[in-house]
């Protein structure tokens, strides 16, 4: 993209620059160098306005459009109207009029501009590719948190190809998530780099539909309402694995979905002569025993599996003890039986 809009500059001065000689061949009296100075300061002059706007995106000019239009259109009312209607024969009560009429169409075409511009995100029909009416999409969207791309859970459950949403991710996501890999704090960085790799490998699929909204949020404390609000604005469900995030979604009614909750609808429900698989990590208190854990963090007490030490293998349960720390699995190894 940059090197797209250094070639596109590049040739902006050479048409510039030829402007500025066919303009002194037309006119003979005007100086080549002089029109050629002149020409190439404007044009000089639009690329350096053009970086200062490096920062300002398509949103943020539909808004400054929507708010010309509405401060023009206010202005233009207010003007016709029989307030500024001049009294005949006095030309000083009609040049105040008229001078009052083009304060009046700066400063409705100012506060409209800055009113539009701070609630930008609020309007969406001047931006047609973002979507209007949710009934008119058939693919629902989910907004993604910082938390949830942390997390790392959600690349996988994507690459199983079981997401059936498309995922949203706000601009100021990202920036928080840059922020956090930049922070001074090992801890931090190391959250914010490991985000940032789970956010590229879901770019990488090509079978997911991942979209930037370009949106921010003033400061880190309208992080959690921003990602609220968006989820009202475009009717989507929310992603996230921040507790307090949820528990403000629920209370505007937006649906979350709780990576946790789906993992232990997935942990398989054991009992009595199950296949399980499980890797086994360190010997048991008895000969020939060895330990494992399931997903769920239960413990696994395999007889017959210290030779299976640091492999995964398949057992059959034997029997199920509840514990205080969930359940405790008894369980054979069965060297007949492949891993699956």
């Amino acid at each position: 993209m940059k090197k797209t809009l250094l070639i596109f500059r590049i040739f902006f001065l050479l048409i510039s620059l030829l402007g500025c000689v066919l303009i002194s061949y037309q006119v003979p009296e005007w100086n080549l160098w002089l029109v050629t100075f002149v020409g190439m300061s404007m044009a000089s002059l639009v690329i350096l306005i053009d970086l200062m706007l490096r920062g300002f995106s398509l949103r943020g000019l539909s808004g400054i459009t929507f708010g010309l239009i509405i401060g023009g259109a206010i202005a233009y009312l207010l003007g016709t109207s029989p307030l500024f209607e001049p009294l005949e024969g006095d030309p000083d009560l009609a040049q105040m009029l008229y001078l009052a009429r083009l304060a009046l169409y700066v400063v409705s075409m100012y506060l409209a501009t800055v009113i539009a511009l701070r609630g930008k995100d609020e309007f969406n029909l001047v931006i047609p590719y973002v979507r209007f009416s949710p009934e008119n999409v058939e693919t629902p969207l989910v907004v993604v948190d910082t938390s949830a791309l942390i997390d790392g859970r959600i690349a996988p459950i994507c690459e199983s190809k079981w997401m059936g949403h498309a995922l949203l991710i706000p601009r100021f996501v990202l920036d928080e998530l840059q922020a956090i890999a930049d922070s001074s704090d090992p801890i931090r960085k190391e959250k914010g780099r490991k985000g940032l790799d789970i956010l590229n490998r879901l770019r990488k699929m090509q079978h997911l539909d991942l979209r930037i909204h370009e949106s921010d949020a003033v400061d880190a404390q309208a992080v959690d309402s921003k990602l609220v609000f968006l989820a009202v604005s475009m009717k989507a469900k929310l992603l996230t694995t921040d507790y307090n995030l949820a528990k403000l979604a629920e209370f505007h009614e937006v649906e979350w979905l709780n990576i946790t909750t789906l993992v232990k609808a997935l942990n398989q429900q054991v009992s009595i002569g199950t296949l399980v698989n499980a890797e086994l990590v360190r010997a048991g208190k008895d000969a020939g025993q060895a330990i494992g854990y399931l997903p769920d963090g239960s413990m696994l007490v395999v007889n017959g599996g210290s030779s299976q030490i640091g492999k995964e293998v398949q057992v059959e349960v034997d029997s199920v003890v509840p514990s205080a720390g969930g359940k405790m699995i008894f369980a054979t190894y069965r060297s007949d039986v492949a891993v699956a």
